[in-house]
């Protein structure tokens, strides 16, 4: 029985011979994993597909439409676990379009005890897409395709659609590349550059950059230098860290400063939490700075400054993030092209 490392890249090998080629014969069912892989709203379809077909070429026993123990009987199985396991490796080493993790924790896919027919209604957006997923599986279970030849073509879908974004990437960087006698964008147009980005869908990650950049940037100037970001969607708890950017002197690893990102307001609690975070640190922080996208309240802003004496000496203070990128970009104008 071949192992569900195999399985997956004999399917990449298989995908990859022609990527021009879709690997199933129902140009429906080829429309169907067309539309699933790739779908932008929604990176969750794909990666729980692939988790089914896999647990289905590895244990052809198991019933597709079963991906939860909790349903019972011995054809159900964990699809959870051959995401885990297996899923997230794969779409790492080849650097596929899915979500970072599994597809099993969310909303739609979380906790089921039936059996996904295709009258199941799954609660998710955009809600086509759901309900394709579970046709396509209703098409392994009605034998109308194999698992292995839509596994093969879903890869084939992601490759030619990651390839798609490296290009259209590299043209852009290609454009971007400022030619010697063009002026270079001023700290103002820079500025604005970066408020147009912020004010799009999906940027809550960009003023965790802006600083970091900042500091990356006029580090050898600061003394000071950024510590390896943790994941985007993990918890402090998680990773033990004070904030989302933790800043630290370039010949040491003590935290000094912790930033913490708001795409909201502010508000008390943000800031108690954040001295129940610091509260008996073995190396207690000199600056904890929240930066937001949103408005500062006044009172918010005093609460903060009032807590100095009491914290033994720890800053607190709210910043607006455009604010921040300002004053850094005009007090070292020089850098703001390499930021």
């Amino acid at each position: 029985m071949p192992t569900p490392v195999g399985i997956l890249e004999s399917a990449y090998i298989a995908a990859s011979k022609n990527l021009s080629r879709k690997k199933v014969k129902s140009k429906e069912i080829a429309n169907r994993v067309k539309s699933i892989c790739r779908n932008t709203q929604n990176r969750a379809c794909v990666r729980f597909l692939m988790s089914c077909l896999l647990a289905k070429i590895h244990d052809p026993k198991v019933d597709i439409r079963k991906p939860y123990t909790e349903i019972g009987g011995d054809d159900s199985f964990s699809g959870r676990t051959y995401d885990e396991a297996y899923i997230t490796a794969f779409i790492n080493e080849h650097d596929l379009p899915c979500n970072p993790t599994t597809a099993y924790l969310t909303p739609a896919f979380r906790n089921r005890n039936a059996v996904l027919t295709t009258e199941f209604e799954l609660v998710g957006r955009p809600k086509e897409l759901y309900a394709k997923t579970l046709r396509l599986l209703d098409d392994v279970h009605t034998k109308k395709v194999t698992p292995k030849a839509l596994l093969a073509e879903t890869v084939r879908c992601l490759l030619v659609f990651r390839n798609e974004r490296r290009k259209r990437m590299k043209k852009l960087l290609n454009e971007i590349k400022t030619p010697e006698d063009v002026i270079p964008l001023s700290a103002e147009e820079i500025v604005t550059l970066i408020e147009q980005h912020i004010a799009c869908p999906y940027s809550s990650r960009l003023p965790v950059l802006v600083v970091a950049g900042a500091y990356q940037a006029a580090e050898k100037y600061l003394g000071e230098r950024v510590l390896p970001l943790h994941g985007h969607i993990s918890a402090d708890k998680q990773t033990g860290a004070f904030g989302d950017l933790e800043i630290t002197l370039i010949d040491d690893d003590g935290v000094i400063t912790s930033y913490e990102m708001k795409a909201r307001r502010v508000t008390k609690n943000d800031i108690d939490h954040a001295i129940e975070k610091i509260h008996g640190a073995d190396n207690p922080i000199d600056n904890y700075i929240f930066i937001t996208t949103n408005a500062i309240e006044d009172t918010v802003a005093e609460y903060a400054r009032s807590i100095y004496r009491e914290t033994g000496g720890i800053e607190f203070v709210v910043l607006d993030c455009i604010g921040f990128l300002r004053h850094f970009l005009h007090l070292f104008h020089r850098l703001r092209i390499q930021f």
